[in-house]
């Protein structure tokens, strides 16, 4: 092996172990199950992930940021089933993206409603009723936790 490829494949292999002392760490926390007071736990804070890959505080999974979900409107997330909306400045409210008709997956949200193309069913953004059919039962609403920092995860 020459002495780039050696060199090359202890960087990445020091990466990789640096990466998962870290994890390992976060992970461990302070052994207080995240209840420590920030005199406790230090000035330093957790490094930033991106929305739904890693766990938020007290094990809670971000999926997704308040800042991407528009006022007025709202945001699909496919790989979690579920819609949150935020229909006005600061209220977020979270549902089953599922439509209750058919099974398929809501497909947008604009003008105060969640929207399903499968059929055409349209339920409110503020409480997931069914504002037209074929859909006869609205949206479930999920729970949701938003964070001072901006994360929201499902409680």
């Amino acid at each position: 092996m020459s002495d780039l490829t050696q060199t090359a494949r202890r960087t990445v292999l020091a990466a990789g172990a640096a990466a998962v002392a870290g994890g390992a760490l976060t992970a461990c926390g302070g052994g207080d199950g995240g209840k420590a007071s920030q005199g406790e736990q230090g000035a330093a804070t957790p490094p930033a992930s991106p929305a739904g890959s890693a766990p938020a505080a007290g094990g809670a999974k971000t999926i997704a940021k308040a800042a991407d979900v528009p006022v007025g409107g709202g945001k699909i997330l496919k790989e979690e089933k579920v819609v949150i909306t935020q229909p006005t400045a600061g209220s977020f409210r979270c549902f089953t993206a599922v439509c209750p008709h058919q099974g398929c997956l809501v497909t947008k949200v604009a003008d105060g409603t969640i929207d399903c193309a499968c059929h055409n069913s349209e339920f409110k953004d503020t409480d997931g009723a069914v504002v037209k059919g074929p859909a006869t039962k609205g949206l479930a609403e999920k729970k949701i936790k938003v964070a001072a920092d901006g994360n929201i995860t499902l409680v």
